[in-house]
């Protein structure tokens, strides 16, 4: 293990940004997400919740997939990707580190996702353990430890240093260019700062919720609930869950037509929208309760049934903060397993 004073963090960022592309939670008009690291930018990884999860780094939110160069009846198609090179990705909390193997089931199983694919084999992803945990955290009630995430680079921080901890052959072609800047020690300081961090996870009021009414077998029960119209009936379809969701992965593909061709790209959507997955027949989900009820049903039985018990939530608690009706996961989860909700 070695650690870094933060006086020199800035030493550490700048290495790593000469050698590779960096990005770092930046803070920039008053909120915090991750952005490429230039010299000057104001990193903030005591920032606890980006925004945005990091995921737009391997799914962007938009992204040209390729051209069309027409003439006549002849058709070209552009292949518009390029090689990606190696970037780090820094200050990945555990919640959002997890969500990359929710995703990675998604994308990386056949078909394989080429663009998807490219950018997870180039990043090389540095996670920093939590110290201080909200009240709207609730990781641990799916099995994601705050206090050690496992990466590519396990980090944590207090008041004086950074703590580095190298994990895979990744992590440690990293650490050695590195090597300069780094000493070595903090084991012991990392050790108690990871029985604080929790301690303060076992008293969070989510921590301990009780996912165990959400399983397979009972599929249609859940389906059928009357609940669901009640849980629904104060939702605005805004789709701002979905949008700052780590683990969302619907995405939507269209043609524009320019002046010289047309561009196919495709971009995040929402199963919250009412338009969502529209047929030329008609919608399958015609009402707000069943795009809601098919929201939860999906990360808490759907995903679950078919990738091995794994839920499609890390507990990041972003939805808890951003839901203008509070209709978050968490009261679905205890509405439906029987706790009563404020």
């Amino acid at each position: 293990m070695f650690k870094i004073s933060k006086e020199k963090l800035n030493e550490l960022y700048a290495k790593i940004s000469a050698a590779m592309p960096l990005y770092l939670p930046l803070k920039k008009a008053g909120e915090v997400n991750y952005g490429l690291y230039e010299d000057g930018a104001e990193v903030s990884l005591e920032t606890l919740k980006t925004v945005k999860s990091p995921k737009d780094l391997f799914f962007p939110q938009s992204e040209t997939m390729m051209k069309f160069k027409t003439e006549g009846k002849n058709i070209e198609i552009l292949d518009v990707r390029e090689e990606q090179k190696p970037f780090v990705l820094f200050g990945v909390r555990a919640c959002d580190f997890k969500a990359f193997d929710v995703l990675d089931r998604v994308f990386l199983a056949d078909p394989v996702d080429t663009y998807y694919q490219s950018r997870r084999n180039a990043g090389v992803i540095v996670a920093l353990a939590c110290s201080r945990p909200e009240e709207s955290c609730f990781c641990k009630a799916f099995g994601i430890d705050a206090a050690e995430p496992m990466a590519d680079v396990t980090a944590w921080l207090d008041d004086k240093h950074l703590y580095w901890r190298a994990n895979t052959e990744k992590g440690e072609a990293l650490t050695s260019s590195l090597a300069a800047l780094f000493e070595k020690g903090g084991k012991a300081e990392v050790e108690v700062q990871q029985k604080k961090t929790r301690e303060i996870v076992e008293k969070l009021p989510f921590s301990h919720l009780d996912l165990s009414r959400f399983k397979p077998e009972n599929l249609n029960e859940l389906f059928e609930l009357p609940v669901w119209q009640s849980l629904s009936e104060a939702c605005l379809g805004c789709g701002a869950c979905t949008f700052v969701c780590p683990t969302c992965q619907c995405f939507d593909i269209r043609d524009f037509k320019t002046n010289d061709g047309v561009i196919r790209f495709r971009c995040w959507d929402s199963c919250m929208y009412s338009d969502f997955t529209l047929m030329a027949a008609a919608n399958s989900r015609t009402t707000q309760m069943q795009r809601y009820r098919q929201r939860f049903m999906h990360k808490l039985v759907y995903y679950p049934a078919q990738h091995d018990g794994l839920y499609s939530c890390v507990g990041c608690g972003r939805c808890v903060n951003k839901c203008p009706q509070r209709l978050n996961i968490v009261k679905v989860v205890k509405t439906i397993g029987g706790e009563k909700h404020d």
